[in-house]
Order: structure tokens, then sequence, then C-alpha cells
């Protein structure tokens, strides 16, 4: 292995981190004598806490191809709740809201933390009809981490009932999840649950490993955007692309989380690889060692990642000696990291609006009052959330990177803590990330504290949502109201604590898919199309290439790095092959 401590840089740069359709679908089954909208109300009236059902527009035919931009209406988002006891509301400036978690318990502090809390532990029979259906259509869910909380508490208790038929994942993984459920747990349909760009890239992993014939289908007829995917499907992008690749070795490295046309109309322009915020690192110092120092690195669509992956390379070139340097990756001193920093060009104009709350505002709170806190962040936070978190993991209080490595980390704390035997203690996360995060972590939290006996350790999560992403209100029955831009813990700014495109996944929703699927014996009926993943490139060619097979190209040389740690030889040629023909325009 070339270089088997670059993934933990990103983990602690200390090193002691460790590596639609027509109206019949939305009919019910007769289940729905038990619905879960059914039993909300009853248990509303128990707990005599309100719950407002929202009016769903019926189902349009039209299938979610589309060929301008699209902004979901994120007043389509809206919260359910449950009862349970919590820890008074603070509505103050001066704090975050947070969420403690004990072997045993949990406890809300602050009116976000309840929201995010609520379904922390899924209602039994909504759990029992979920595995019902899936063992009925033999079915798979793939989900993303950042599912609203409800639902990814139902979906971890039915995957503990049909262990390798429900995952919970980051995007790439999902599509790995989905070929096992239909390799090996034989399902002839799978439910993907996240943006639309994740369910295309569940369909393209699966055609490429023979499960082409299995449907992959969304929770809702509906397009579901993503702010960061869709600032690369612009034409200011394309028009960045072949600026910044004129006349030089040129390799575009973009962001898994992008749609299949980006992909391909990028391998139209400039040869291109994926990436993920695990290999990202790994996959820009590859590239400088295989190809030298004079190739050009074009970074996008994330500003943010792009701008921080720039600060952690000018960390470890300012602070690193060429000793730890070469153990990071052996081909790299100082000289190479700097002349590396120095070529990448990062796309100045894209960012996922969930990390964009993380601004400075934030950032001052945390430094002035959480000192004591570990501080966790995702690549795509700004720079601000980014810097504060890499500071802190010099000395292991802090960590950088992906979803998974967030997880990892604050799993490893509460281990080292119980393998301490320390007396009580609370450790305390700030979460630099979307918050669906918080049942991935609770689970694994608990997990760790039951099965050691630990009734000493708590890990306390806290939310750093920013002041103006939620208002009081005395007539919410969690004493809050969603931001204007109509989300819960989004801003008038624009910044979202949990992002209002996933949201669009509900409970609701993915059983009437699951029962569309019943209805039609897993085949691909007319009625099912709509919820198919968008089709845009479905005919189209693009230099003498189908446009799905440029599209999936960059995500096979992203596989076979990370198989074989070594950039693919096949793209390394077409860079030259890239570079040489630009020149020769260039020049002309």
């Amino acid at each position: 292995m070339l270089f088997p401590s670059s993934r933990a840089v990103l983990v602690s740069l200390s090193g002691r981190g460790r590596s639609s359709a027509s109206t019949a679908s939305v009919v019910k089954s007769s289940r729905n004598s038990q619905s879960i909208l059914t039993r909300r109300l009853a248990f509303r009236t128990a707990t005599n806490l309100t719950w407002t059902q929202k009016a769903t527009p019926a189902p349009t035919p039209q299938s979610p191809r589309r060929t301008t931009l699209f902004t979901p209406n994120t007043s389509d988002v809206f919260l359910s709740r449950r009862s349970f006891s919590t820890a008074p509301v603070d509505q103050s400036v001066s704090t975050f809201p947070s969420l403690l978690i004990g072997a045993e318990s949990l406890t809300p502090q602050g009116s976000f933390a309840v929201a995010q809390a609520t379904y922390l532990q899924p209602d039994a029979e909504a759990v029992q009809d979920l595995v019902d259906l899936l063992e009925r259509t033999q079915s798979g869910i793939v989900a993303h981490y950042y599912m609203d909380v409800e639902l990814q508490g139902v979906l971890q208790a039915a995957g503990a009932r049909l262990p390798g038929r429900v995952g919970i994942a980051d995007s790439l993984k999902m599509g790995d999840m989905a070929v096992d459920m239909a390799a090996n747990h034989n399902c002839t349909a799978i439910a993907c649950l996240g943006v639309d760009f994740m369910s295309e890239s569940v369909q393209a992993i699966l055609q490429q490993n023979g499960h082409g014939h299995i449907p992959v289908l969304r929770a809702t007829h509906k397009p579901i955007g993503c702010s960061l995917a869709e600032s690369a499907e612009r034409e200011s992008y394309r028009v960045w692309l072949e600026q910044e690749s004129v006349g030089q070795a040129a390799l575009h490295v973009v962001y898994i989380n992008t749609s299949l046309e980006t992909k391909a109309v990028s391998q139209s322009i400039v040869p291109t690889i994926t990436c993920t915020s695990s290999n990202v690192l790994q996959t820009l110092l590859q590239a400088s060692a295989q190809m030298g120092p004079e190739l050009k690195i074009l970074y996008g669509p994330d500003t943010y990642m792009g701008e921080n992956l720039v600060t952690l390379l000018s960390t470890i070139e300012a602070r690193w000696n060429d000793e730890q340097i070469a153990s990071l990756h052996a081909s790299h001193s100082r000289d190479t990291i700097r002349a590396l920093r120095d070529s990448i060009a990062v796309f100045p104009s894209g960012n996922c609006v969930v990390h964009h709350m993380f601004g400075a505002s934030v950032v001052d709170l945390v430094r002035s009052s959480y000192d004591d806190c570990f501080v966790t962040a995702h690549l795509e936070v700004p720079g601000e959330m980014f810097e504060i978190a890499m500071e802190r993991s010099l000395d292991d209080r802090g960590v950088v990177g992906s979803t998974s490595d967030i997880l990892n980390f604050i799993a490893r704390k509460v281990r080292e803590a119980v393998n301490a035997d320390t007396t009580p203690a609370t450790l305390k996360f700030i979460l630099g990330t979307e918050a669906g995060m918080v049942t991935s972590i609770v689970s694994s939290v608990q997990q760790i504290l039951k099965q050691t006996g630990n009734d000493k350790i708590r890990a306390e999560i806290i939310f750093p949502v920013a002041q103006e992403a939620v208002a009081a209100s005395e007539n919410s029955a969690l004493g809050i109201v969603p931001g204007v831009a109509g989300g819960e813990g989004c801003s008038t700014a624009g910044g979202c604590a949990t992002c209002p495109f996933m949201k669009m996944n509900d409970l609701d929703a993915l059983t009437d898919v699951l029962e569309l699927v019943e209805r039609h014996g897993g085949a691909t009926a007319e009625e099912m199309v709509p919820y198919l993943p968008p089709a845009r490139l479905q005919g189209q060619i693009l230099n003498g290439v189908p446009a799905t097979e440029l599209g999936t190209q960059a995500i096979g040389f992203m596989r076979e790095f990370m198989q074989t740690k070594q950039i693919p030889t096949s793209l390394c040629q077409k860079v030259m092959r890239s570079a040489h023909t630009r020149e020769l325009l260039y020049r002309s």
C-alpha cells in the first residue's frame, strides 16, 4: 500500500486517527385500517401533542426527466413529532441545542434537539409493517445518512430484522449495498432513499455489476434535487472546465455527489475521475505523484471542500517535515506538497445548503463557549468551521473528513473512554455536518455502552445551529417554527441544519412505493415509471460515445483506484493525449 496513513490525515492530523404515477398509485392497501397516520393520531391523543397531516397533491404522470435546473419546494418538508421526557428548552443565543446519549437514555436539550430525537425510538408497528412489505415484495432499501430521523429509526430497526436487506450509508456505499442485496439476498427491487443523483448512481452500479434488470425506485414521483449537484449542471461549470484546462495536462476530480450528466459532460471536456470525501486527498496525492507536479487538477463542484483541501495541504506543508509527509505518501515531500497545492484550481461557485450554514457566527460561538468539545467537520463545510476542526485534530480533539470519518471518530473516542474506566464523564462533540447523522451516532454509541455494560460514560452531540435557523413560536408544539426558507432548521440566509431535499423522503412515501411494487409483482409497470431515476442521458451521444458510458467511466476510474491505489493507466494516458490535443488547438 503506497500511503497507508493518508486516510488517517482526514481522521486526525495528529496521526492518531483510525485507520410518481397515476392516481391509483396513492390508493392505500387494506393495511391502512391501522395505518401510520392512524397510529400517530392515537399517539397524539394519548400524549396530548398536536400533529398536523400535510395535504399531499395528487401525483402527476410525468417522470423526473429535467432539462433545466430544478429547485424543490422546501415547503414540502414537514416535521412529525412524538412525546418523550425532555430537558428544558434553551432558546439562549449563547448555547447550541444538544442530545445527551447514555446506554439506555436520550436527553435532548433545546427545541432543535427535541425535533431530532423524537423518532429515535421507532414505532414497533411501523417497523413490522415495513418488514412485512419488504418480505412480500422481495425488496431492499438503500438510504443515505441524511434521511429524516423518523425514517432512519424505522429503517435501522427493520434492518436488524432483515440483515442485508436495509442499508444506511454514504452515497458510494449505497450502490455497493444494492449490488449485495441483488446478488446475495435475492432482492428483485431496490428502493433508494436520497436525492436523484444517488438513485442514478445506484442504478448505474447495479448495471455495471450485471443487475441492470432490477428496478431502482425513488420514494416520490417528484424530482429531488441537490443544490451542490445542480451547481455543476450550469453552463458556468462547463465554461470553467474548458478555460482551466487550456494548453496543459489537466485532470478533473469531480465529487461523487453529482449527477451522471455532470460526470458525462465533464468527461467529454477533460479527463475525469470521481472522488468521495473519504478518498479525495488520496486521489490528489496519487495523481500528482504519478503524473508529475506539472499536472493541473481541477476540483469541483464543492467550493468549500476544494478550498479546505488547499488549506489542509498548506497546513501539512507548513507543519510537517519530509519524514512525516513521507509517512502520508512515500512519493511526497514538502516541495511536492507545495507544488500540488499550487496546482489545484477550485470551482468558485458550488456549495451544499446544509454545510453552507456553518459559517463565522457559528464558529465564533464554538470558539468562545465550547473549548472543551471535540469538533467534527465534514469536508464540505465553510473554511471557518473546517479550520477549527483541523486545529483540534492536531491533538486528536477533532476530525475533518467524510460522514463515515465523523462516525468512526465519535465511536473511537467513546471506546477509549470506556476502556480507560474513568469516573463518570460526558464526551462532547460538535456535529459539523447534517443533523440526520445523529441516528447512526446514537446507534453506534449506545451499542458500545451496552456491550461493555458501561453506565458512566455519556456522549453529548451538539448541533451548531445558527440562531436564525429556528424561531420561537407559542403556536408550535415544539416551541419553534422553521425559518422562512421552509425546511426545519433552515435560515433565511440559505443555510440549513437538515437537508430539505433529503427530507422529501419519508416513511409514508416509502410505504406507498413498496405497495406499488407489490401490486405489480416487481415488474416495471407504466405506473412505476415516474419513480425511476432520471434518464436524461438515455440515447445521448457525446464525442461519439454513449453518454451513460461516459458518466459511469469516471466512477469506474475511482473504483479501480480504490482497489489498486494507482490512478488507472488508461486515465493517465487520456490526460496526456488530451493535453497534447489542447496544446495544438491552443497554438493554432
